[in-house]
């Protein structure tokens, strides 16, 4: 099976299947190539229904869990993006796609040099990557219409709440070893408001607001 079938068949049964919506959403996870973002041995398991290791303690994400965090921030087409948790940089060429621009981060160093290989081979141009501790988030250029958060936190950290703008959407796994949560917030009139989404399994968030102090 070709990558191109590979690929609509992901999204047409994981995305479509569970009710993705979003056509935008769909679209670009039809277009962008999950394979390019994982080590060429893993290939045949890349649009496979569940995460991929890719090492260093990370993992490229189920294409549904993906799908579902993009289409719940109702990303425009002019929105200011903070991704927490580069990876590989799969979810970051969506991000790309969607948004105006991505201001993205990564703590550990050998994942940020292949993601920005990765983003570079595929000539995004609307990418600013930073190697660093995400869960202080990206002072310099907040505030954010959305931010969207790759690995799991105790709570909601609170530069992360600070440089979200006003109207904006931050999606993240908050919980620990037994049980997280998806948690979709809002800054409404400088209130924030928070929904639980569903049920979700992510890796542990490092850094000063994560489970990990490092």
């Amino acid at each position: 099976m070709s990558f191109n079938v590979a690929r609509k068949r992901m999204v047409a049964e994981q995305l479509v299947g569970r009710e993705i919506k979003d056509q935008r959403v769909l679209q670009v996870m039809n277009e962008v190539p999950r394979h390019h973002f994982v080590d060429s041995g893993l290939w045949i398991r890349a649009y496979e229904d569940g995460p991929i290791n890719i090492g260093w303690g990370a993992t490229i994400s189920q294409p549904y869990i993906v799908a579902f965090m993009l289409e719940a921030l109702e990303l425009q087409s002019t929105d200011k993006v903070l991704e927490i948790g580069t990876g590989c940089g799969y979810q970051t060429a969506l991000l790309a796609h969607l948004a105006k621009t991505v201001y993205t981060i990564e703590r550990v160093k050998e994942l940020f040099f292949k993601a920005r290989q990765n983003l570079k081979s595929l000539g995004l141009r609307n990418i600013v990557l930073k190697l660093g501790d995400g869960s202080l988030g990206w002072k310099d250029y907040a505030p954010y219409d959305a931010i969207i958060v790759a690995a799991s936190a105790p709570s909601i950290p609170k530069p992360l709440l600070e440089q979200l703008a006003e109207g904006g959407r931050m999606i993240l796994p908050v919980g620990g070893e037994s049980h997280q949560d998806l948690v979709l917030v809002k800054k409404v009139q400088g209130r924030v408001l928070e929904k639980t989404l569903l049920p979700c399994r992510f890796v542990k968030l490092k850094g000063q607001y994560g489970h990990i102090k490092e």
